[in-house]
C-alpha cells in the first residue's frame, strides 16, 4: 500500500470564502463593545481527495491577505509539513506586521494545514498532533452585558442543564448594575458551579479592585480581562491586589509569541489565555503551551471550541476551554461534525479524521460575503 510520504504530496487547491452572520438577538454588548453580527474566514487546502479546513472569527480583509500574500506559499507547500509553511507565510506578511488580521489570516490557513495533515494521516487532529489528554473542560461564556436578567437566567438555566460546571458573564457596561447581575447567575446556576467574569478591558485600575472585591464576596473565582492587554503595567498591579482566590486572565488578543512572552515577565496574569484562530494557529498554540509550562501556569482557550477542542487535548497546560454562546452557535450553522459538550467537557471525536468538519456549503452561501 502506498503512503501519503511515499505518494509526495502537494496542494492541488485553495478555496477562501467569507460568512457574516447576525447576531442571535437585535445586538449583543460587553464591557466596550456592541455587535449585530459575527464575521468568518474559511480556508480550504486540497490534496487528492482530502480537504483541509481551517477558519478565523475576523473581517473579511483576511481572506484577501490570504489571496494575495500567502498562496504563493501555498502553491509550492507540503501538507504533512505545516510548521515549515507556517514560517513561510511569516516572511510573507512581514510588511504587513505580524499582528492583527495578518495574524488572523496565517492562523485560519495553519488550521487548515494541520486537518489536512490528520486527514492525509487517517487519524483525528487530536491524535496528530499528539493527544495528551481524551476531554478538554469547557465553561459556558455568554451572559452580554445588554441582557435581562430574565434572559441572563434562561441562559444560564440551559448551561447547568447541559452539565456545565463554570459559567462566564460579561461585566463592565453598567458597574453599579454587575453585583445584581452576578447574584442572578449564582441563583440560577446553583451553589456548586464556578463563576467567572470578563471585563473586555472596561475598567480602570482602581475601578477594577474594587469590582473584584464585590465579585469575591459573590464568589467569582475568575476576572478576566479587567484592563486592556496592552496595560500589562495595570494587569499587574491589578493581579497583585485582587482578593485572594481571584485569578487574573488576559491573552486573547495576543498575536504572537513575543506577545504572550511580555505578559508572562510583566507578571499580569495568573490564567494564561490565547485563541487559535487569532495567534498563529496550531503552530504557534503549541508553542504557547511551552511558555506556561515553563512556569507553571494554566492556560485557558479563547473560544472557536470546535478547532480549540483538538488544539487543547494536545496542550499539557490547559485547564479550559471557552464555549462562547455566538461561536458555538455559528461552527454548528455553519460545519458538520462540530462536537456537543458531554458534562461540561468537549470530547474529540477519533472516529472522524482531522477535525471532523464538513462545511455545509449550501447553507452557508445565504451569509456569504466578498
Amino acid at each position: 500500500m502506498e503512503t501519503v510520504t511515499e505518494i509526495g504530496a502537494r496542494l492541488d487547491d485553495i478555496e477562501v470564502s467569507a460568512y457574516q452572520i447576525p447576531t442571535a438577538t437585535a445586538e449583543e454588548a460587553d464591557g466596550t463593545l456592541v455587535w449585530d453580527s459575527t464575521s468568518v474566514v474559511v480556508v480550504e487546502l486540497s490534496c487528492g481527495q482530502h480537504t483541509g479546513l481551517g477558519y478565523t472569527y475576523c473581517h473579511p480583509a483576511a481572506g484577501q491577505v490570504i489571496k494575495s500574500k500567502l498562496s504563493g506559499v501555498l502553491e509550492d507547500a507540503d501538507p504533512l509539513m505545516p510548521q515549515k509553511a507556517w514560517a513561510e507565510m511569516q516572511v510573507q506578511v512581514r510588511q504587513l506586521g505580524h499582528a492583527g488580521i495578518s495574524a488572523m489570516a496565517v492562523s485560519a490557513v495553519d488550521v487548515a494545514f494541520w486537518d489536512l495533515k490528520a486527514r492525509l494521516l487517517g487519524v483525528s487532529l487530536a491524535d496528530a498532533l499528539p493527544r495528551y489528554r481524551e476531554t478538554v473542560p469547557i465553561y459556558g461564556s455568554g451572559g452580554f452585558c445588554n441582557y435581562s436578567d430574565d434572559q441572563l437566567r434562561q441562559q444560564i438555566t440551559k448551561w447547568r442543564e447541559t452539565g456545565f460546571r463554570s459559567m462566564k458573564i460579561k461585566v463592565g457596561r453598567d458597574k453599579l448594575r454587575d453585583p445584581g447581575r452576578v447574584d442572578v447567575v449564582r441563583h440560577a446556576a446553583g451553589p456548586d458551579v464556578e463563576l467567572m467574569v470578563d471585563g473586555n478591558g472596561a475598567y480602570t485600575v482602581e475601578d477594577a479592585l474594587q469590582s473584584a472585591a464585590s465579585f469575591r464576596e459573590r464568589g467569582v473565582t475568575y476576572f478576566e480581562e479587567p484592563l486592556s492587554s496592552q496595560d500589562l503595567e495595570g494587569l499587574a498591579e491589578v493581579r497583585r491586589r485582587a482578593p485572594a482566590g481571584m485569578a487574573i486572565a488576559a491573552g486573547e488578543y495576543g498575536w504572537n509569541l513575543p506577545d504572550f512572552q511580555r505578559m508572562l515577565d510583566a507578571g499580569a496574569v495568573g490564567i494564561l489565555q490565547a485563541d487559535v484562530t487569532r495567534c498563529g494557529g496550531i503552530t504557534n498554540l503549541l508553542r504557547v503551551d511551552g511558555l506556561c509550562k515553563a512556569r507553571n501556569l494554566p492556560f485557558s482557550a479563547h473560544c472557536a471550541p470546535a478547532i480549540s477542542a483538538h488544539a487543547c487535548c494536545a496542550m499539557e497546560t490547559a485547564v479550559h476551554i471557552e464555549y462562547f454562546f455566538d461561536h458555538y452557535r455559528i461552527e454548528s450553522m455553519l460545519f458538520d461534525g462540530t462536537l456537543s459538550p458531554e458534562s461540561g467537557v468537549l470530547r474529540p471525536d477519533r472516529s472522524r479524521p482531522g477535525l471532523g468538519l464538513e462545511l455545509k456549503r449550501a447553507d452557508a452561501r445565504r451569509w456569504e460575503v466578498s
